[in-house]
């Protein structure tokens, strides 16, 4: 990229801009300053040249172009932003639910980035690479002081195209090395579902919203109704939100057809407020309980706040993100674009899901140091309309959605992480055959079961005092017998989790994790009355 291409982008940006609202305050400006939009790129374009000719080192102009661009559209809130090359082509990649890569979950341990799980029918899987497998090196380059986010960004690239990849693996006599074709892997928006105790059915709708998220909720909620579901817990933490449209089919699944989903209120194609309803689908009429947290953004937080307004099931967990502006994408040359806010997000009966970012860095608004963080106690409600509900709730707007329930995760202290990396490395010794008397345990492959029968994979006494003495005499923990004895129990879940993940998939592995989960139980606990608010919604109809 060049330096006419940021002449160019600036040009474009700020015609763009003017079509959204972006360089609203320039025509009132020019009059009192002169200041113009030709007087800002000749401004721009000035000190271009005088870095040019003066600079000590050499001016990247790409990186110019990309810092200047996200800086001018983070004045304008914290969700313009501006795409590179890379980011654009994985955005359009996400929304398809495929990318094109090597088909691994990766995790960063101690000492370098770890495989965790192979997605079945991936190019990782036909070459034979392993849980446990420690990435050493892709394409001769040096990846043990990697983090996962760059190992992932090396191994992805254009269908078809080969990367080498070379691997540590327990019991080999030496390196591994594997050259790779670059396929096609699947990125669906429900990671995994199974059924809990009492014919409470599990959905992790945790993977965005994106083309097939609906299609996957239908085939998830079949399968589970197969196999007895009652009532559903539909998980949308972490969920960063997506693609508008399949936000609206996933609510319409608990809505009957024709009610307001979400309205629509800016400028440009949103000066008039739209209501988007929701459509004439299949609608599931179990109890429900959804389960959000500070990660479950925008397009979440319009299925979680329509849910909440119609009084249709209990929402459980802490506060949601509070990102409620539209965004609108615009293409900039050389493949890169921008996103640029169009208009806001209101719930069916009135409140903004956009949270205040007046004032502040864009640091505090992203990391919530304003005191609405999980864990903290919750700032007064903003000032402003309080909005009447379809149950006669009083709820207020512009903070996310706040959950029915309060239910905080679990701590996670400096000895629990210590004990939660140990398991691995003790998983990933035990499926190698290396553990005396376990020997039972070697895998070769997953077997990519999605999810564990009931009380399946249990760790005995004798593993978990395995496992124990793996840890103590391990001085890289920095566990005591007395730090391992009193997290005994937590211990022993973290071992299940590893050793569902390394025999059978990544989905395994979550399930247990999830089993324990108090945000989890206690969504379980709450069936009854979402049970209630299923039957006065029914009734209502």
């Amino acid at each position: 990229m060049d330096r006419k291409f940021l002449i160019a982008a600036l040009l474009l940006v700020a015609l763009g801009g003017v079509a959204g609202g972006l360089f609203g305050r320039l025509s009132k400006t020019s009059a009192n300053n002169d200041v113009t939009l030709s007087s800002i790129v000749a401004d721009y374009k000035e000190a271009l040249d005088v870095m040019g000719s003066n600079y000590s080192g050499t001016v990247d102009h790409e990186k110019i172009s990309d810092a200047s661009i996200q800086s001018m559209l983070w004045v304008l809130d914290p969700h313009s932003g501006f795409f590179t090359r890379e980011e654009f082509r994985k955005l359009y990649e996400e929304q398809a639910s495929q990318f094109y890569g090597i088909g691994v979950s990766i995790l960063q341990r101690r000492d370098g980035v770890y495989i965790q799980s192979v997605v079945p029918n991936t190019p990782a899987e036909k070459v034979g690479l392993r849980y446990g497998d420690r990435i050493l090196t892709v394409d001769g380059k040096d990846a043990l002081e990697w983090t996962s986010s760059e190992v992932s960004r090396n191994v992805r690239g254009p269908k078809g195209t080969p990367v080498k990849v070379r691997v540590e693996r327990v019991a080999a006599p030496g390196p591994i090395d594997f050259e790779i074709v670059r396929g096609g892997v699947p990125f669906p928006s429900i990671r995994n579902f199974f059924m809990l105790p009492d014919g409470v059915g599990y959905i992790g709708l945790v993977g965005g919203f994106q083309e097939t998220t609906a299609e996957e909720l239908d085939e998830a909620v079949s399968a589970l109704q197969k196999q007895g579901m009652t009532s559903l817990i539909l998980d949308i933490r972490n969920n960063p939100g997506g693609l508008l449209p399949q936000a609206i089919e996933v609510v319409s699944r608990f809505i009957p057809a024709g009610q307001t989903v979400v309205t629509v209120r800016g400028r440009s194609r949103y000066a008039v407020t739209e209501e988007l309803k929701s459509r004439g689908s299949v609608t599931y009429d179990v109890p429900l309980v959804v389960m959000i947290n500070g990660g479950s953004a925008s397009a979440s937080e319009i299925v979680a706040g329509a849910i909440q307004d119609y009084g249709r099931g209990m929402v459980v967990g802490t506060d949601s993100f509070g990102k409620g502006l539209v965004q609108r994408v615009f293409p900039l040359p050389y493949g890169t674009g921008l996103s640029l806010t169009m208009a806001r997000y209101y719930t069916p009966f009135g409140r903004s899901l956009q949270r205040d970012y007046s004032n502040g860095s864009i640091y505090d608004y992203y990391s919530h140091s304003n005191g609405e963080a999980d864990g903290t106690d919750a700032p007064p409600k903003p000032a402003g309309e309080p909005v009447t509900t379809a149950n006669g709730r009083v709820l207020y707007g512009g903070r996310g959605i706040e959950p029915d329930v309060v239910v905080r995760p679990s701590e996670n202290g400096n000895a629990r992480y210590r004990i939660s990396e140990s398991a691995f490395f003790f998983v990933r010794q035990l499926v190698a055959g290396r553990i005396s008397g376990f020997e039972q345990f070697r895998v070769d492959k997953q077997d990519h079961k999605p999810s564990l029968p009931a009380e399946g994979l249990q760790v005995n006494d004798r593993m978990l005092e395995a496992f124990r003495s793996f840890v103590i005499n391990n001085k890289e923990t920095g566990l005591t017998a007395d730090s391992f004895n009193a997290l005994a129990d937590f211990a022993r879940s973290q071992v299940r989790e590893e050793l569902a993940t390394a025999m059978h998939s990544n989905e395994a592995g979550i399930q247990v994790l999830l089993e324990t989960d108090p945000q989890v139980r206690k969504a379980v606990e709450l069936m009854p009355e979402a049970s209630k608010l299923a039957q006065t919604t029914t009734a209502r109809r």
